[in-house]
């Protein structure tokens, strides 16, 4: 993409940075604002990002997966429920530390769009901004799992209790 490109994607686009350390939030700021987001706003803990997504409506959510009170996963699943949450198809990226192969696993279970370790490059964080703007997969809805589409390559394969494969794709 273009400079202008970029500028016009990101200047118009809200990102929100839950994550319990002050620092880390900081850092994060500093990375978006270097490629071009000017509508940064963020949350120390998972019940307070939570109320951020209902009351600014982000275009992007990045969320660390140890925190106190509310860890990412069950602030994944609490916002990845549509019967009860308003938001349920914000784009998630979840920028962590924890590079275990079952916490990237459970992250994809769970319907994050990407997952990203710390410390992230500028570079890489754009890269993941761009795919989750530019080229958003389908939300779909198949058994328990709703989240975006599994890649083509991806081992994870939701299953649908009542109908083996059936796939139900969500509208905004």
């Amino acid at each position: 993409m273009l400079a202008q490109d970029l500028q016009a994607l990101f200047g118009g686009t809200k990102v929100l940075v839950v994550d319990d350390e002050y620092y880390t939030r900081k850092v994060i700021r500093t990375l978006l604002t270097a490629i071009g987001v000017n509508s940064i706003f963020d949350a120390d803990n998972g019940p307070a990002g939570l109320q951020a997504i209902r009351s600014m409506l982000p275009d992007v959510v990045l969320v660390d997966w140890e925190m106190p009170a509310m860890d990412g996963a069950s602030f994944v699943r609490a916002v990845r429920s549509p019967a009860s949450f308003p938001h349920p198809n914000v784009p998630i990226i979840m920028l962590t530390c924890h590079s275990e192969r079952w916490r990237v696993e459970e992250a994809m279970r769970l319907g994050v769009n990407e997952y990203l370790l710390k410390p992230v490059s500028s570079k890489t964080l754009l890269d993941r901004m761009l795919s989750v703007l530019t080229k958003p997969r389908p939300i779909v809805k198949v058994g328990k799992y709703y989240g975006p589409e599994p890649r083509p390559g991806c081992s994870y394969k939701p299953v649908n209790e009542a109908s083996l494969g059936e796939i139900h794709l969500i509208r905004d």
